[in-house]
């Protein structure tokens, strides 16, 4: 079997295993933000940062909602890396942007932080400070979820299906479930340029 092959395979196994429950929970507690007036924050490191970024733009643009991801603000997010070190950005970010009852923050990430391991520690302390204020926390993260899976009123975990592909199948599924999301009818509020062009 060719690498492809494989890979694709390990795909649709894994489309297969989304828990689409999970996926309702997601939507109705991001609908539930989008009436109260709130804002979601993604959060998200490496790859799971540039789905963040794609993220904030579908939501505001295709659901209406208000929406930012820190890791867009290269100037801040080096600022504070520099002076007060990786594991607080995300933190005291959200303390400067008044993150309260009404708003959602939404991890992408691979293992969803794990302290103990010392891994995404930026994402641990960002969840604390939500559960803190009453903020509501989705997910999509991969492995078996990590912190965020342990603390998210609900979060979609990327089954896996490859011990070795765990990364590019988990941020490969952020993409493919965001875009899921905004294409809900519960949180869809704008048509899609293509979808809505007139054929010639």
């Amino acid at each position: 079997m060719s690498f492809a092959r494989q890979h694709i395979d390990e795909a649709i196994d894994i489309l297969r295993g989304l828990d689409v429950d999970a996926i309702e929970r997601v939507t109705d507690i991001l609908a539930g933000v989008k009436e109260d007036g709130g804002r979601i924050f993604f959060l998200g490191v490496g790859g799971s940062a540039g789905n963040s970024s794609h993220a904030v733009n579908d939501f505001r643009k295709i659901a209406g909602i208000e929406s930012y991801a820190p890791t867009d603000n290269v100037s801040e997010l080096t600022a504070r890396t520099n002076d007060e070190g990786w594991a607080t950005v995300f933190v005291e970010w959200l303390k400067t942007s008044r993150l309260c009852e009404k708003d959602a923050v939404f991890v992408l990430s691979v293992g969803g932080g794990s302290i103990e391991r010392g891994i995404s520690p930026n994402l641990v302390k960002a969840l604390q400070h939500a559960k803190a204020v009453g903020a509501r926390i989705t997910g999509v993260v991969g492995r078996d979820g990590g912190y965020t899976g342990q603390v998210a009123d609900a979060c979609v975990i990327v089954p896996t299906v490859n011990a070795e592909a765990v990364t590019p199948h988990a941020e490969a599924f952020q993409s493919v479930v965001c875009h899921l999301l905004v294409s809900h009818p519960k949180l869809k509020a704008y048509r899609t340029k293509w979808e809505s062009a007139e054929e010639k």
